[in-house]
C-alpha cells in the first residue's frame, strides 16, 4: 500500500483509475487480472474503513441519546 491509499479517498481515487482502465483500455489479460485483484484488496479495504465509521457514528449517537437525558422515544 502506498502513501497514496493510505486515506479512504486516496482508496477510492485509485479503485476509480483501476475501473477506468479495465474499462476504457485495451489491457492485457494478465494486467486485467492484477488490476482486478487490487480492485477487490482495496474496496475491502474502505468497506472496512466505512464499517468502523458507521460503528463509531452509532457508538456516539447511543453516548449522546444517554448523555441528553432523553430516550430514543423522546427523540422521533
Amino acid at each position: 500500500m502506498n502513501k497514496k491509499e493510505d486515506s479512504f479517498e486516496g482508496s477510492m481515487k485509485r479503485l476509480e483509475e483501476i475501473v477506468s482502465r479495465l474499462e476504457n483500455e485495451n489491457v492485457p489479460l494478465e494486467e486485467s487480472i492484477s488490476l482486478y485483484e487490487e480492485g477487490v484488496r482495496i474496496g475491502k479495504r474502505c468497506r472496512e474503513i466505512l464499517d468502523r465509521a458507521d460503528s463509531k457514528i452509532k457508538e456516539l449517537s447511543g453516548e449522546r441519546k444517554r448523555g441528553s437525558g432523553k430516550s430514543e422515544k423522546d427523540e422521533k
